[in-house]
């Protein structure tokens, strides 16, 4: 049951969720058929294999797509150590370029530098590839027991805008303010994403969660936005819950909860709770999501720099969202034979990282996964 679960939940995240009568379904659906025209087909991809643990994962990733022959050829691009003034962070533009111009891409954990006058990263990212729409499953892992038996939810987190606007001033010494920004283009947006998502994947019930109770105007028009998309939709079922029950609800139970989609604070929050329902965010696989059919998987822990380099490293996230990504081109054979052989490979014990409770290096357990394979 658990691994049917999971596989539903990789199936679910694939990003190609809009209807196929949209522009941007129609991008494309044209890019995967130029992807596809040449024999044997390969697809450029970029990666970013990140900070800290990030390039040790991002190489279990390469030898394991090489093990399992997928056509990826990988445009790699690293976090600059000057600031672009063209994107304001140490992300340069050829690398964003690089995005924009293969349309898929995969990313390792990124930490911004200490300084002044720049962007932090990964919120350059969202921004120059209007990224609106972060989208997390969150499923058990068969054999890998936690608290709670077949989680099965996805969280849809609204990308752009929120507190994360980053419009922040000191009024008086001693008063900061920060503005909180929505806007109901961006609220339908991420809306009706949640809802055809629902709809495409077999899920009947969305969750819109808010604080408009306090927040009258902002999450309120977040609200409106929601009830208008849902009426829309009118075979999947439609609840507001306000953000603090809902975390109360996720610890009692989280199968009361299908598909949930929030602001951006509250979706940052929430999803990495929703992570740590099934073993914590080295097991959580991500994906973002653009306008014109720009998808960026990723893994969402931390860049870890206390141990980068010691060969410790869990490659699990970064591995399920590359799942994710083949999905998203199509590459349902080549995912699903590298989705089992890291489930096996979990479930088997013999060789887990030490954040799963083994002592296996990251080499090994990515030789395990090879050997599945």
């Amino acid at each position: 049951m658990a691994s049917q679960l999971l596989r539903r939940a990789f199936r679910s995240s694939n990003p190609q969720i809009l209807s196929s009568k949209t522009k941007d379904q129609l991008l494309l659906t044209s890019f995967v058929a130029r992807a596809f025209s040449s024999s044997p087909a390969t697809i450029t991809t970029t990666l970013f294999p990140g900070d800290g643990i990030g390039p040790e994962i991002a190489e279990s990733v390469k030898q394991i797509f090489k093990a399992s022959e997928v056509p990826i050829e990988w445009e790699e691009h690293y976090v600059g150590d000057q600031i672009d003034p063209r994107t304001q962070s140490f992300l340069t533009w050829e690398s964003l370029e690089s995005v924009r111009r293969n349309r898929v891409g995969l990313k390792g954990p990124m930490a911004t530098p200490i300084g002044k006058g720049h962007r932090s990263l990964n919120l350059t990212l969202r921004k120059e590839l209007n990224l609106y729409a972060n989208v997390r499953p969150c499923y058990s892992l068969p054999g890998y027991k936690t608290r709670y038996d077949d989680v099965n939810l996805i969280t849809i987190r609204e990308n752009t805008e929120g507190e994360y606007s980053g419009l922040e001033h000191q009024v008086v010494r001693g008063v900061v303010e920060s503005l909180k920004i929505i806007t109901r283009h961006a609220s339908l947006r991420v809306a009706e994403y949640a809802f055809h998502y629902a709809k495409a994947h077999g899920r009947e019930r969305v969750s819109a969660i808010h604080k408009a109770n306090i927040m009258q105007k902002t999450d309120g028009l977040f609200l409106k936005s929601c009830r208008e998309v849902a009426e829309k939709y009118p075979e999947i079922v439609y609840e507001e819950v306000v953000i603090d029950n809902c975390c109360m609800m996720l610890v009692k139970n989280p199968a009361l909860f299908d598909v949930l989609v929030m602001p951006n604070l509250y979706g940052d929050i929430i999803s990495d709770l929703c992570a740590g329902l099934v073993g914590g965010l080295g097991l959580t696989p991500s994906c973002n999501i653009g306008e014109g059919g720009i998808a960026l998987a990723e893994a969402v822990h931390g860049s870890a720099p206390d141990i980068a380099g010691k060969n410790l490293a869990n490659p699990t996230a970064l591995l399920l969202s590359s799942v994710t990504m083949l999905r998203h081109l199509e590459l349902h054979e080549k995912a699903d034979q590298i989705q089992n052989a890291i489930l096996k490979t979990i479930a088997e014990g013999k060789y887990r990282t030490a954040d799963l409770g083994g002592s296996a290096s990251t080499t090994d357990f990515t030789k395990a996964i090879c050997d599945h394979l």
